[in-house]
């Protein structure tokens, strides 16, 4: 499925180093939810791109995690809905059993088609989706979590000239998911994870210069 995600997105030219990020794409699972409040707190309230986020989330229940990290952050948190536009300072979280994408004009759209590496939302579809609409102008970070999702989407993201930032295994709660995406070669930045939103900082305000 993922691959003919890949092969119906229209190819976006390369960019030059010089021009801005306009999207931060986000995939967690497992110890996500303590993560994602490190990040997303250390994030200025007026960060210029929006902040797209797949977590690994329980179907079964309704959940509350757009409100658990709305008290963790200046930036506005919510969950995504499908149709709107995503905009600068605010985060989008994927509902729970729905995939997030991205189009090329920051409108987001829910998916409920198939379960990929046996989850839903998949952050590897997240991820395929930002490479596919926003190549070079995208960054992609992979957080804590078990499995291996995320691996192909940040290969994509790299392969479309977008910048891939990866919690460090050895400091993650759990590894399965950064090691995966290490394990691919995509990857520029491997970090602690409180290391982690200083990099998204200067990496978007060095292009909006």
């Amino acid at each position: 499925m993922s691959h003919e995600l890949m092969n119906q997105s229209p190819q976006p030219p390369l960019r030059e180093q010089s021009d801005p990020f306009d999207i931060v794409a986000i995939g967690s699972s497992a110890g996500g939810i303590r993560a994602l409040g490190l990040v997303l707190g250390a994030l200025p309230a007026r960060l210029s791109v929006p902040v797209v986020i797949v977590q690994h989330l329980d179907p079964r229940h309704e959940t509350v995690i757009a409100d658990v990290l709305g008290r963790r952050t200046a930036l506005e948190v919510k969950l995504a809905e499908a149709g709107e536009q995503a905009r600068p300072g605010t985060v989008y979280v994927a509902p729970p059993n729905r995939h997030l994408l991205v189009g090329g004009n920051g409108e987001l759209t829910l998916s409920s088609s198939e379960l990929v590496h046996f989850v839903r939302p998949s952050a590897d579809l997240l991820f395929e989706s930002v490479a596919g609409a926003y190549g070079a102008r995208a960054i992609a970070c992979l957080l804590t979590g078990s499995g291996s999702d995320g691996a192909m989407g940040v290969s994509a993201v790299k392969s479309r000239g977008g910048t891939v930032i990866v919690e460090d295994p050895e400091s993650a709660e759990f590894r399965g998911m950064p090691d995966a995406a290490v394990g691919t070669g995509s990857v520029d930045f491997v970090l602690p994870l409180d290391e982690i939103a200083g990099v998204i900082v200067a990496l978007v305000d060095a292009r909006s210069v």
